[in-house]
């Protein structure tokens, strides 16, 4: 996607310094920094303090920390060394692991000198998927968009909601969530988009970024707004993206997601997940039961970063001393609230029989 005009990646791989440049999201929306992520403990600290973010992106940046690993010892110990490392940074996003276990099944058999060469290729691959696979969502997103746009009066927008930020800049490019919002915004279909804050991080302000610098019509609105709007038939779709989906559909995405999705079953409005095939975790069957939940530094709950009077960028609290914050980062929505699943090969039941006519051959191999 582009940023006044010039087209970026999440990430990118810098070969003349030798060193993955990413976009650091710490500071957005307020201010664009590009960083350099040079070695291990660089990406470690990239992925668990929210450098990068999104689960695609997570496991694109977990891929060039493998290959920065074997530029630097291509040996079995180091290489299994590098995998727990960066796989304890954050537990819930199952694309973090994925990447991980792609790489080391990939490097294992081969010769040592091979190795860093061979990782550095695989990440630029696991990336360049990633873009196709968010192109392909936002693709079969578009049709059910469509279907919507064709039932409503002429010129009158459809209106989406989502939560959090599942867009390119949670990705390598395209996002998930964004990727069907961005591809009828340019077929020309009216859209208007609910973009809720999400707190504690406050993702929605990268959504709303977005958005606005692509030129999509959007409103900013507090997590509580969602249940009230659905109430008064002012969302036509909710679309949210997901950080691990279950062999049967039950997804985990940021908090406040589950609520969302109560909302919309209430009222009747189509809950969908943009899910792009890395993050189904095949091993596991009941999200809530199963699915491991992040709990993240309080602070984020009690803090809150933005924009301050004089133009700079500031922390303020916004808690009393001596009250502690709890901060679950992730919540679990079980699949019988979910309508479909926007996948990279089309849109499925939020079943296992729906997964698994989509992706036979996952299916197969997770046994």
């Amino acid at each position: 996607m582009k940023i006044d005009g010039t087209h970026y990646r999440s990430l990118w791989w810098d070969a003349d310094a030798r060193t993955l440049k990413i976009i650091d999201q710490r500071w957005l929306p307020h201010d664009f920094r590009v960083a350099d992520v040079t070695t291990m403990q660089d990406f470690a600290d990239a992925i668990y303090q929210m450098r990068v973010r999104g689960a695609p992106l997570i496991g694109a940046t977990a891929a060039y920390g493998m290959a920065r690993a074997m530029d630097e010892d291509p040996g079995d110990a180091n290489m299994d060394a590098a995998w727990t490392f960066l796989e304890k940074t954050r537990p819930t996003a199952i694309n973090l692991r994925w990447a991980l276990d792609r790489c080391r099944a990939a490097l294992r058999p081969l010769a040592p000198a091979d190795r860093a060469a061979a990782a550095l290729r695989l990440a630029h691959e696991i990336a360049d998927e990633d873009v196709e696979i968010n192109r392909r969502i936002g693709a079969h997103g578009l049709e059910i968009i469509r279907e919507i746009a064709a039932r409503k009066p002429a010129g009158e927008p459809v209106r989406l909601l989502t939560h959090c930020n599942a867009g390119w800049i949670a990705t390598v490019d395209w996002g998930t969530a964004t990727s069907p919002m961005y591809q009828a915004h340019d077929a020309g279909i009216p859209l208007h988009v609910w973009v809720d804050e999400t707190r504690p991080r406050n993702q929605g302000a990268l959504t709303a970024w977005e958005l606005g610098s692509h030129g999509v019509a959007h409103n900013y609105i507090t997590d509580n707004a969602g249940g009230h709007l659905m109430q008064h038939g002012m969302v036509d779709m909710v679309i949210t993206g997901t950080d691990r989906t279950t062999r049967r559909g039950d997804v985990c995405n940021k908090i406040g997601t589950y609520l969302k999705a109560l909302a919309a079953h209430d009222n009747g409005v189509p809950f969908y997940v943009a899910l792009p095939s890395p993050t189904i975790d095949w091993t596991v069957s009941d999200g809530v039961a199963e699915i491991p939940i992040e709990e993240r530094d309080g602070a984020e709950v009690s803090d809150i970063q933005g924009r301050t009077e004089d133009g700079g960028i500031g922390t303020v609290r916004v808690t009393p001393d001596g009250t502690g914050a709890g901060n679950p980062a992730f919540d679990v929505t079980p699949s019988r609230l979910v309508t479909g699943l926007i996948t990279e090969r089309g849109v499925c039941a939020a079943t296992e029989e729906g997964l698994a006519e989509l992706f036979p051959d996952l299916a197969r191999k997770a046994g």
